[in-house]
């Protein structure tokens, strides 16, 4: 019997590609005419090794092969039972085949047995394994909206929030507004979204009460990284500070910094509550100086209106020579702003200098200041 190519590359049948190429190059050095002088059998073996992985090196003359081998194997395999199957007459190769066995009958059906009587059709009951397939092919319709409806809808709702991203990036927030509206609607529950949502509440629509319930509901959720987090709960704290709530707004500001201690801004927000809602200077002072350092070592322009609130911190700390220079900045950084020049009048009240007092004051009115001009009366 001939071999096939397999069997000439030596491997079997589930051989990987890579198996196939290694016999492939095994057997060309080996049966290759120039090692053995050019002798015929070597060289025709040497033709079909090359013939052999002609077809198996190739994915999809391997296929073919594979199908024309199996086809042959189940030729091969009918014929043989065709053989075992033969009636005693034939013969096989010269050679009488045994007879068959005898079949084995019952005696012939008495009249009895032959008298056929009709059987009366039941009518089609419902059984328990019909209600069950039924409910079972009803769910699983269900269960396929439910899953495509889903789907879809998470499909719809990132779509829309990296449209309302886009839009919150250059400074469209009314669009932006709209695109994350939709995008709740689709995935109420979707944290990125309620974030980003509960920022546009409090600076778009200036509602901190309905910007707080957004914060909440996207702290909850589980679905927002670490730094997304701590800028979460820095906004919820702005809103709270705005609702009156100065307690909690501290208490978000402080699980912020706990998450991201380098987040200046809230460090700074949390100073101002402390100073101007719960009255607490120290604490403040420690909070404005921190963030302000730290703004400062990353590059960035000092805010003046929070060295402006260090400076009352200062005051009410009675740093008067700290404050004094907190507010000169301020004066460097805007040197227009009227309060700094009260405020600079009320700390040399503070120090007994009522002539440099007054001349703040006035300074603080012509610059349109007006709650300094009671404090110049008393100059007069």
């Amino acid at each position: 019997m001939s071999q096939n190519h397999y069997q000439i590359l030596g491997v079997a049948a589930t051989a990987s590609a890579a198996d196939i190429k290694r016999a492939y190059r095994r057997l060309v050095v080996q049966y290759h005419p120039d090692k053995h002088g050019g002798d015929v059998r070597y060289e025709e073996q040497f033709k079909a090794v090359a013939v052999a992985y002609g077809v198996l090196g190739d994915p999809d003359k391997r296929a073919t092969y594979d199908f024309q081998l199996t086809q042959a194997a189940r030729r091969l395999d009918e014929e043989r039972r065709r053989q075992q199957h033969r009636p005693a007459s034939q013969h096989v190769y010269g050679v009488p085949m045994p007879p068959p066995a005898p079949l084995r009958t019952r005696p012939p059906a008495g009249s009895r047995e032959r008298h056929y009587q009709r059987i009366p059709a039941e009518p089609p009951r419902f059984n328990g394994r019909d209600w069950l397939l039924t409910l079972l092919f009803v769910g699983g319709i269900v269960l396929i909206a439910l899953t495509v409806k889903t789907t879809m809808d998470r499909v719809s709702a990132r779509s829309n929030y990296e449209n309302g991203l886009r839009a919150y990036a250059r400074g469209d927030l009314g669009a932006a507004y709209s695109f994350l509206e939709e995008t709740l609607h689709f995935r109420p529950g979707y944290a990125p979204a309620l974030r980003r949502h509960g920022e546009l509440e409090l600076l778009l629509q200036r509602d901190p009460q309905a910007a707080r319930s957004d914060f909440r509901a996207a702290l909850d959720a589980a679905d927002l990284s670490v730094r997304a987090k701590a800028t979460t709960y820095y906004y919820l704290g702005r809103s709270e500070a705005r609702l009156a709530q100065p307690a909690a707004a501290v208490l978000s500001f402080t699980k912020c910094l706990a998450l991201d201690s380098t987040l200046s801004t809230a460090r700074l927000a949390r100073g101002e509550v402390r100073l101007l809602d719960l009255h607490q200077p120290a604490p403040a002072e420690a909070d404005f100086t921190a963030g302000l350092a730290q703004r400062q070592r990353a590059g960035r322009l000092l805010p003046w209106h929070y060295l402006q609130l260090r400076g009352l911190a200062r005051t009410a700390l009675h740093r008067y020579a700290d404050a004094r220079n907190d507010y000169f900045d301020v004066i460097r950084a805007n040197p227009n702003d009227g309060r700094t020049h009260f405020l600079l009048g009320k700390l040399a009240a503070h120090t007994g200098d009522s002539t440099a007092a007054c001349e703040f004051y006035r300074r603080a009115v012509a610059l349109g200041y007006a709650f300094a001009e009671m404090a110049r009366e008393g100059c007069k």
